[in-house]
């Protein structure tokens, strides 16, 4: 099994590869220079993903409906997580709660100073306490491997390459381009088809490498793999039944569960692992009864297992 954490990189070096080979072609093609249509690329990209890594957890609280909450106004929350956050490092974040039965939960911020973890009405209804350390215990390892902070360098890259796909297209049609030959028409057509689209793949994909990442942190901190999957089955068929996306698809991806359902195509541009997969593997890690922590020392991983497996 490839660890998440490798796996994401090599996705990353993947997403890299593209914007370098596009960006090489469109900087000769428009502007006669392979840097120069790297930097503008770049440029544009990067101001746009900055702006949104700056108000994400904004963005997101008001697109989902969540509200900020005290720690009185939530107390189970509020003591789930404290119990929980040392494991991982960290401070208690913000708590937010959203106004919903459907079952859910997300964490959003640019960094654990700024990180918030909110949770839907439904899934405090739906799961016990020991279902819910596991949920929690998820949306920690998202902040303390600031998992925002991956995704949108993902997205910056992605935008980049978007950004030359349309350009190359604009160039074609409207006669730019000071170096076009004979086949730049065609080599422009394929890039602005095929490279946005594998970008978004390969975005896509770092998105599912980081849930399971999360579910691995999250489960082996808490030496209870078993309690996420049980939340995450529980997760699921509530959904399938009662879907209600929450936010906007954007704000989808952050979830634990994608409320948006669907399959065939929608499966294939799904930023959540199959749900399936995800079971499977925590099912599977609880065989594994030493719970080791990849690049922790053995004081830290005998520091992570020292939470009970219930919260009584």
């Amino acid at each position: 099994m490839v660890a998440p954490g490798l796996k994401t990189a090599a996705l990353f070096a993947a997403i890299i590869a593209l914007f370098v080979t596009l960006g090489g072609l469109a900087g000769e093609y428009l502007f006669g220079s392979l840097l120069g249509g790297l930097v503008v690329a770049l440029s544009f990209a990067l101001a746009f993903n900055l702006l949104s890594y700056f108000l994400c957890e904004k963005f997101v609280l008001l697109t989902s409906g969540a509200k900020i909450v005290t720690p009185e106004e939530v107390p189970r929350l509020a003591r789930i997580v404290d119990e929980l956050a040392p494991q991982f490092g960290l401070v208690r974040p913000r708590l937010a709660l959203i106004p919903t039965q459907t079952p859910n939960a997300f964490a959003t911020g640019r960094n654990a100073q700024h990180a918030v973890v909110a949770v839907t009405e439904g899934i405090m209804r739906l799961c016990d306490d020991r279902e819910l350390r596991g949920v929690l215990a998820h949306e920690l390892a998202h902040v303390k491997d600031r998992d925002i902070l991956v995704m949108t360098f993902a997205a910056t890259i992605a935008g980049a390459i978007s950004f030359l796909g349309q350009a190359f297209l604009f160039s074609t049609l409207f006669g730019g381009g000071g170096n076009r030959g004979n086949n730049n028409g065609l080599l422009a057509i394929v890039a602005v088809i095929t490279a946005p689209i594998a970008a978004l793949l390969l975005q896509l994909a770092i998105s599912r490498s980081r849930e399971l990442g999360a579910d691995e942190v999250g489960a082996r901190t808490i030496r209870d793999p078993n309690a996420l999957a049980d939340a995450l089955t529980k997760l699921e068929r509530a959904n399938d039944r009662h879907p209600a996306p929450i936010g906007t698809p954007a704000t989808a991806s952050l979830c634990i569960v994608n409320p948006l359902r669907g399959g065939g195509l929608v499966g294939i541009f799904s930023t959540h692992p199959p749900i399936e997969e995800r079971i499977r593997r925590l099912r599977t890690m609880k065989l594994d009864y030493e719970y080791k922590l990849p690049g922790r020392s053995r004081s830290d991983r005998n520091l992570a297992g020292h939470l009970p497996s219930a919260v009584r």
